[in-house]
């Protein structure tokens, strides 16, 4: 393993040195007058600004300008860095799915800017608007390279802008405080790019132009703003958000009722220039949308996304170590979530926290978490110490070594806590690879854990290696995880593995015809048990085909044969009583499955796929689509539907299992939203509505009711109740 990992680690040194061609500049000139957000360019002050001009296509071609085309000027004065765009269209039928602010999706029109304000080729801000004025800020981490975990439009800063519609284009106008913003005192230039999405010319451009292998967010591809004269140092305000929060619940079980008044709130503190202090205080998530519900038909957990925005901001500081899939050392759902005797998993009160992050110097980043949870004695919970620290090196052009430090601890006595449950330690390096030119990305890493008594081997490591060309695509990966390898903080799915993954992929870009592009992947995974003389418990082969047509819809098909060996007794179905497969037995099975995703551009668009076959010593069939429906700007509403038909010979449990979901999003106003999201699954034995209203009184300040509701399936009871009132506002000083 350690020579696998050594030569992942020596091919991504090499090749960092890949050179790219000159970057795009253009120049940012200073004003002394400011600049109304009002999306109309009327001031005679953008007529002095030089453009950011001939964009380039990027869907569905990559090789010629845009037949669209777009502009950008940017200005700044000592306050504000101000934006204007103007795009041209082939009319104003454009397509966007609410009024609310952060929208997202491919069936959206959109501009958006982003500033890579430390040039690293890492990080960058991101904002964007609609031609309806609707906004959205984001964060891109990691180079961009990872749709899911390196793009986020949680975070949440305050700035002004507004749009305005013609005939064949619309303009736009950002004012971004620079005060949003972290950058070197003295810097006279950041990395630069935007992107357009245009639905009507079912047209993607960008300004610095990126091959259609990489994502258009991907910060390999920028060119340069350069600043008439140095930015001086600009100090965040430091920032109030306090809460208050009216709770009324009823716990029909345990015909317990409750109701609470809570108080809390969160402060942010800027430490000059790079560094960000976020503090909190008796956090309350209430209205924070509840968790999809998902059907699991696997012996292991699932990973369910983040929602709270105070792990959100910054967070890949402290989740872009070991694997996501199988190996993440700190994921932060694990705070204010704990095991109670019945071996359920229930809420655990957050006291407070903080967290420190940003740039120590031009080159390291720091960020550093500390959570103290409240002690339950009646589920024999302690109260624990939640910390991690990290730190991260800038290497090479845009690939940095990362070095972390967990700790989970009780430093109380308590009688219901097992020595060995007394603290959890874990300690990691890693190295991350983006070349210059994206083509090759990966990561090496190795990671051990501490518990009391048992200090020896706890071993995680492992390393991937990702080539990525237009016509072939190459993704290796190799995992060894010891079977007493802990992370109470982390996700693991299972220990006592050595997983080898390998991916190969041959992509063909038809120059006409339907099809943007298709292509033909083979991917076979296989797991071993390092405790049992490295005996082959699991495989998996997989070919398919996956085609992007022009007008933005997908299909894809493909055939999996499996093996997988039982080491604990397990029910597929999850029925109540059931009798399980028996363990220490191999199963072989195969499936063949299908997916079509239709052109999200169109107010109804729907995905459906279904799967057939083998599972385990049965037979499996499923189906998963999804349906939305946009009657815009003011209703969009989506249903999700899937059904699980599991057929497993007598004496062992067969079952129909279903999820259904429905969603109801309401935009009244650009400031007013009410969302209804229904959630029906046998499998959970759980009916839940969750109706939130919002009502954004003032930039970043929000009055929340929040309607939850929860019922037993099989006997349609009530289970639990709760109906809050929550308000917070964002207060500068």
């Amino acid at each position: 393993m350690a020579k696998f990992i050594w030569g992942i680690t020596c091919l991504l040194w090499c090749s960092s040195l890949f050179a790219q061609t000159e970057p795009r500049s253009f120049t940012v000139k200073f004003i002394s007058e400011p600049i109304t957000a009002d999306g109309i360019l009327d001031e005679p002050i953008w007529q002095m600004a030089e453009s950011a001009n001939e964009y380039w296509q990027y869907f569905p071609t990559d090789s010629i300008l845009a037949k669209q085309q777009s502009e950008v000027k940017i200005l700044y004065d000592d306050k504000n860095v101000y934006i204007g765009i103007k795009a041209y269209s082939i009319g104003r039928n454009y397509a966007l799915t609410s009024l609310k602010r952060d929208f997202r999706g491919a069936g959206n029109d959109s501009f958006s800017v982003m500033f890579d304000t430390y040039s690293d080729g890492q990080n960058a801000f991101l904002f964007g608007i609609n031609p309806y004025g609707v906004r959205r800020e984001g964060l891109v981490s990691g180079g961009g390279n990872d749709r899911m975990r390196d793009y986020s439009l949680s975070w949440d800063v305050k700035w002004k802008g507004d749009a305005q519609m013609y005939d064949d284009h619309y303009t736009a106008e950002m004012v971004i405080p620079l005060t949003s913003l972290k950058f070197n005192e003295g810097v006279t230039k950041w990395r630069f790019n935007s992107y357009r999405i245009d639905t009507q010319s079912n047209e993607r451009s960008s300004w610095s132009r990126i091959p259609q292998n990489q994502l258009i967010f991907s910060t390999a591809f920028m060119g340069d703003m350069v600043f008439e004269k140095p930015l001086g140092q600009s100090r965040t305000p430091f920032a109030l958000i306090p809460y208050v929060n009216a709770i009324s619940q009823k716990d029909f079980e345990s015909n317990e009722g409750l109701n609470n008044l809570k108080f809390g709130g969160d402060a942010k503190v800027s430490i000059g220039n790079n560094l960000n202090l976020d503090i909190t205080v008796n956090p309350d998530f209430s209205q924070v949308e509840v968790d999809d519900q998902v059907t699991n038909l696997t012996r292991f957990e699932v990973s369910l996304p983040e929602k709270r925005q105070f792990f959100i901001d910054n967070s890949d500081l402290f989740t872009s170590f070991g694997d996501r899939r199988d190996a993440n050392p700190f994921f932060s759902r694990r705070i204010g979530i704990a095991v109670d005797t019945a071996d359920n998993s229930i809420e655990n009160k957050i006291i407070g926290g903080i967290r420190l992050s940003g740039k120590l110097t031009k080159n390291l980043r720091v960020g550093l978490l500390n959570i103290q949870t409240a002690k339950d004695v009646e589920n024999e919970i302690p109260s624990n110490n939640n910390t991690m620290l990290a730190f991260q090196q800038r290497v090479f052009s845009r690939s940095n070594f990362g070095m972390f430090f967990i700790n989970k601890q009780s430093f109380e006595k308590n009688d219901f806590v097992a020595r060995a449950d007394e603290y959890n330690r874990v300690l990691g390096f890693d190295y991350n690879l983006a070349s210059r030119n994206n083509i090759w990305t990966g990561n090496a890493y190795l990671h051990k854990s501490f518990q009391p008594d048992d200090n020896r081997g706890n071993i995680s490591t492992g390393g991937t290696l990702r080539y990525q060309t237009r016509k072939f695509n190459l993704y290796l990966k190799g995992v060894l995880i010891d079977e007493d390898f802990t992370s109470d903080l982390g996700f693991i799915r299972r220990t006592d593995i050595f997983k080898g993954f390998t991916s190969a992929e041959w992509v063909f870009w038809p120059k006409t015809g339907i099809m943007q592009n298709h292509g033909f992947r083979f991917s076979p995974v296989f797991i071993w048990s390092p405790s049992l003389d490295f005996k082959n418990t699991d495989y998996d082969f997989r070919t398919s085909w996956e085609a992007q047509f022009i007008d933005q819809s997908q299909f894809n098909i493909g055939m999996t044969n499996s093996y997988t060996f039982l080491f604990d007794s397990f029910d597929p179905t999850g029925t109540d009583g059931a009798l399980e497969l028996p363990a220490d037995q191999g199963y072989h099975y195969n499936s063949i499955e299908f997916e079509y995703t239709s052109d999200l551009r169109k107010r109804l668009s729907y995905q459906f796929g279904s799967e057939i076959g083998r599972f385990y010593n049965g037979n499996r069939f499923s189906i998963e689509s999804m349906m939305t429906m946009r009657f815009q700007p003011k209703v969009f509403l989506s249903l999700i539907m899937n059904y699980d038909k599991i057929e497993l010979p007598d004496p062992y449990a067969s079952a129909d299992i279903w999820l259904v979901s429905p969603k109801i999003d309401i935009t009244f106003s650009k400031s007013v939203f009410w969302s209804t999201l229904i959630q029906y699954s046998n499998q959970r034995d759980n009916f839940g509505i969750n109706s939130r209203l919002q009502w954004r009184f003032a930039p970043l300040s929000d009055l929340f009711i929040v309607y939850n509701d929860n019922y037993f399936v099989n006997n349609f009871q009530p289970r639990i109740r709760s109906i809050n009132l929550k308000f917070t506002y964002w207060l500068n000083i």
